[in-house]
C-alpha cells in the first residue's frame, strides 16, 4: 500500500547536510548492529547468498613507534587535557592493539547489497513487530521525550532498532581499546585521538566504568550508538539517576537520540518525506540532492503522488529534494528537513530511508508503490573504480578512481548519460560501464 501521508501527520498525544548521498547501501558510521549476523538481527530476512568478498587492500604494517611509546605520549596529552592519571591508568590497564579493529578499519567490501535488499532486512517483519511492542511498552516514556524534544516516537524507536536491534546488540568491543588501536595506527588517527579523549572524559565523569564501556569496533556506543564526542554534546540523563547511561537506560538512550535529532534540525509535526512518481521526459538533473524546491514546485514539474496519498493542508510550501535511491528506473521520494536530520545521524540515504520507512511501518503504512530495478545490481567496488577511470578518460572529470560515488562522480555520470541521450540521473549502472568500455 502507498504512503498515507495525511495519517502520518496526525497530531500525537503527548550541522545541515549539503547533499544526499544517494548510492550508499550500508551505513557510513559503523555500528554494533553491522557486526550482528543477519539471521540473528532479522530472522525473516536472512540471505541465502554467500557473504560478499572482503578486500583488505592495505597491508598492515607496524608503525615506527611501539604501542607503549604511543601510549606514553598520549598519556601526557590526556593529562594536559584534564584527565586524571588514575582514570587514565585504569582505563588503559592491559590494553593492547586489537588486530580485528585494524582489519575492520582497512577492509573495503568488494560488493554492496542493493538498496532493496538492505531495506528488506531493515524492514523485516520481526523488527516491525518488536518495534510495535516496544512502542506500546514505552508509551509513557516516549510521550515525555516527544513533548520535551518534539521528535516523533516512531522515528526514535526506528533508530533504536536500526542501531542495536533495540539495545540487544550494542557491540562487545572495549571502546578504549578500539579507539586506542585506531589512534595508534588507523587511517584517521586525529579523529580517533579526539574520540579517545572524549571517552576518557566520560569515564572521568562516572557515567560508566571502563569494563562496561563496550561498543562497535569503531567506538560507537550504547543502545543508539553514539560516538564519544556526540555523547559529550548530546547525551542526557533523562531518568534522573545522575548518570547519562546510554548503555543500560532506555530513557537516557532514546532521549539522547531525540536531543541529537532536535539539534540537527528536526521539525516538530512534519514528515520525513513521501514517495512520488516521475513523468515521462522528466529532467533528472534535478535529482542531485542539492536542488531543493517547494513541494508545490515539484508537483508543477509533473511529479505525482501514488494513489491514496494526500498532502495535509499547508504543506505545499515545505522545501524538499528529490531522492532516487536506485536511479531513474526505481522509486522516487521527495525528502524534507527531517530526512536531512536523520542523515546527520548517519550520512547514508539508504539508512535514512530505512529509518523513515520503518517508523512508518510501526503505524502500518510506509509501503513503497514503485518497483525496484532488480535486474540491475549495483556495481562492485572494482567496477566503480573502472567506471571512474573511464569517465576521466572521456573527459568527464570524475575525480580519483577510489570506488566512492561522490558528488564529482555523480556529476560526471550525468554528463556521460546526457551525451548518450539517457536519463541523467547520476546513477552508476552496468549499462553505462559497458558503453564506456567500447572503443
Amino acid at each position: 500500500m502507498p504512503l498515507r501521508l495525511s495519517q502520518r501527520w496526525q497530531p500525537r498525544q503527548l550541522i545541515a547536510a549539503s547533499s544526499l548521498i544517494l548510492l550508499v547501501a550500508c551505513a557510513e558510521k559503523p555500528t554494533a548492529a553491522d557486526a550482528l549476523p543477519l539471521a540473528q538481527a532479522q530472522p525473516a530476512a536472512a540471505s541465502t547468498q554467500p557473504a560478499p568478498a572482503v578486500d583488505v587492500s592495505t597491508e598492515i604494517q607496524q608503525p615506527a613507534q611501539t604501542f607503549a611509546q604511543w601510549q606514553d605520549s598520549f598519556r601526557q596529552q590526556a593529562l594536559q587535557a584534564g584527565i586524571n592519571a588514575g582514570v587514565f591508568d585504569r582505563a588503559f590497564q592491559d590494553v593492547t592493539p586489537d588486530m580485528d579493529v585494524i582489519k575492520a578499519d582497512r577492509s573495503q567490501p568488494e560488493f554492496t547489497r542493493p538498496v532493496w535488499e538492505y531495506l528488506d532486512g531493515a524492514l523485516s517483519p520481526v523488527r516491525v513487530r518488536k518495534g510495535k511492542a516496544l512502542l506500546a511498552e514505552n508509551a509513557e516514556l516516549l510521550g515525555r521525550i516527544e513533548q520535551r524534544y518534539g521528535v516523533d516516537r516512531q522515528v526514535l524507536v526506528s533508530v533504536w532498532g536500526m542501531e542495536s536491534n533495540f539495545g540487544s546488540f550494542q557491540g562487545n568491543k572495549s571502546v578504549i581499546r578500539s579507539l586506542a588501536t585506531l589512534a595508534y595506527e588507523g587511517r584517521r588517527p586525529a579523529f580517533a585521538h579526539d574520540q579517545l579523549l572524549a571517552a576518557l572524559e566520560i569515564l572521568q565523569n562516572g557515567d560508566i566504568q571502563p569494563e562496561a564501556m563496550r561498543g562497535s569496533w569503531a567506538g560507537a556506543m550504547g543502545q543508539t550508538q553514539f560516538i564519544p564526542t556526540t555523547y559529550k554534546t548530546h547525551a542526557v540523563d533523562f531518568d534522573g539517576d545522575g548518570r547519562r547511561d546510554i548503555w543500560n537506560s532506555t530513557a537516557d538512550a532514546l532521549a539522547s537520540t531525540a536531543h541529537y535529532l532536535e539539534s540537527s534540525g528536526w521539525k516538530r509535526g512534519q514528515p520525513w518525506g513521501f514517495e512520488v512518481q516521475t513523468p515521462a521526459g522528466f529532467d533528472y538533473w534535478l535529482a542531485d540532492g542539492t536542488q531543493r524546491k517547494t513541494i508545490s514546485e515539484w508537483l508543477q514539474l509533473g511529479l505525482k503522488l501514488p494513489a491514496g496519498t494526500r498532502l495535509p493542508d499547508g504543506s505545499n510550501q515545505l522545501s524538499a529534494a528529490l531522492l532516487l535511491p536506485a536511479g531513474a528506473r526505481g522509486p522516487a521520494f521527495l525528502v524534507l528537513d527531517n530526512f536531512r536530520a536523520i542523515l546527520k545521524y548517519n550520512n547514508s540515504s539508504s539508512y535514512a530511508l530505512a529509518v523513515s520507512l520503518l517508523g512508518d511501518r510501526f503505524s502500518n503504512w510506509g509501503y513503497i508503490a514503485g518497483a525496484w530495478p532488480k535486474d540491475d545490481l549495483p556495481l562492485s567496488r572494482s567496477e566503480r573504480m573502472e567506471l571512474q577511470s573511464l569517465l576521466n578518460a572521456n573527459g568527464h572529470e570524475a575525480g580519483n578512481a577510489d570506488g566512492i560515488i561522490g558528488a564529482n562522480t555523480r556529476k560526471a555520470i550525468r554528463t556521460a548519460q546526457h551525451a548518450l541521450g539517457w536519463p541523467a540521473d547520476g546513477y552508476p549502472t552496468h549499462k553505462l560501464l559497458e558503453s564506456l568500455r567500447q572503443p
